[in-house]
């Protein structure tokens, strides 16, 4: 009789997770952006986890801003992801002031599109500023 419960499938899937739980760590710096960010402390815990969520996912699609995409190309966007990146999901979470009813699918989209948008986001701001004479 086998008395272990936990097939080499879950074990592999498991380790899987860790090894990317460890990239993420790093590539997104979560300790530091915890120091820096000590409010936002479970914030940046539910993000990792929906981070790891969705590169472990074995569904062949994604739902990202109403749209189906392949897992691979979800996988491949959340790679890129880095400190920068987090940082800019968390402020574009404070600056927004409208209900947000399904905060996964938000913060879903705000990471898939991250890489895409925080330069343009930045350059914007520093345009708007320089154009009120805030800088």
């Amino acid at each position: 009789m086998d008395t272990n419960l936990i097939s080499s499938k879950d074990e592999k899937g498991r380790d899987e997770r860790s090894q990317y739980r460890q990239y993420f760590m790093e590539e997104l710096a979560i300790d530091i952006m915890k120091e820096r960010y000590p409010y936002d402390k479970e914030v940046i815990d539910e993000i990792l986890e929906l981070i790891l969520d969705t590169v472990c996912s074995t569904r062949k699609t994604i739902g990202i801003a109403g749209e189906q995409r392949p897992i691979d190309i979800v996988k491949s966007r959340f790679m890129k992801l880095d400190s920068g990146h987090l940082e800019f999901v968390l402020q574009s979470m404070s600056d927004n002031t409208t209900l947000i009813r399904n905060m996964k699918q938000y913060l879903l989209a705000a990471l898939y599109n991250a890489p895409l948008t925080m330069n343009n986001y930045y350059k914007s701001l520093v345009k708007h500023d320089m154009a009120s004479g805030i800088i």
